[in-house]
């Protein structure tokens, strides 16, 4: 039975990439470093902050790594500030969840400072019933851990949820703890996300075969209570 829907953050409810792009792209310049959009996709894109400084800086202290990541979400929250919103269909699915009374967690590898102030400024602080940070599990994605929290906290198994994620990290992350996983194509080519092991993929929130799949699931609840 569907339980519970576990939803990625940047990528997924918003479309944040082309906002992390535009930072990364404006803090890495400093360093030498000019990149392009498939670079940010191949390098940076669903990946955490340690990963990708030790990867594209390695010539950097801890220390001055951590401040280089502190300065580049301070750039990203600038920048998102004015123009970040939900993806289409999100406060549908929201809505149908309440209906149906499914649970919902946000799993996500960003940083603390950016999981609030996205929630906030999307006005959803309230919507999950549990947040898991990658940064305070054993591994962020695509380590499947905070998956795995994720259902240990909602008291679920992995066949009673559905992960939405927009990376192949995320993607990674999800289909290791053994959840069905739908792909959502905001940033990365549909069939890349269905080669590492999305079952589906979607543009947003409005598609059809999305709605398909959740109404034949909730069918499928109510065959089973009958």
């Amino acid at each position: 039975m569907l339980a519970a829907i576990l939803f990625d953050l940047d990528g997924t409810i918003a479309n944040t990439d082309p906002i992390h792009y535009q930072a990364w792209r404006e803090m890495l310049r400093d360093y030498g470093m000019d990149i392009d959009e498939t670079f940010y996709k191949s390098r940076i894109s669903g990946r955490t902050n340690p990963q990708i400084i030790e990867d594209l800086l390695p010539q950097l202290s801890p220390e001055e790594g951590t401040r280089f990541a502190d300065d580049k979400e301070e750039l990203f929250r600038q920048k998102a500030r004015e123009i970040l919103k939900p993806m289409n269909g999100f406060t549908e699915l929201i809505a149908w969840t309440d209906t149906h009374k499914l649970k919902r967690a946000l799993v996500t590898n960003a940083p603390k400072l950016n999981v609030k102030f996205m929630l906030e400024v999307l006005d959803i602080e309230e919507v999950f019933n549990t947040v898991v940070l990658g940064e305070d599990c054993i591994a962020g994605k695509p380590d499947p851990a905070p998956y795995q929290v994720s259902l240990d906290l909602l008291g679920i198994t992995a066949e009673q949820a559905i992960a939405l994620e927009d990376s192949p990290s995320g993607i990674r992350s999800a289909v290791s703890a053994l959840i069905p996983t739908i792909g959502v194509t905001s940033t990365h080519d549909p069939n890349v996300l269905l080669a590492i092991g999305a079952f589906m993929t979607i543009p947003d929130f409005t598609d059809l075969q999305l709605w398909t799949h959740l109404n034949s699931l909730l069918s499928k609840n109510l065959a089973s209570l009958s």
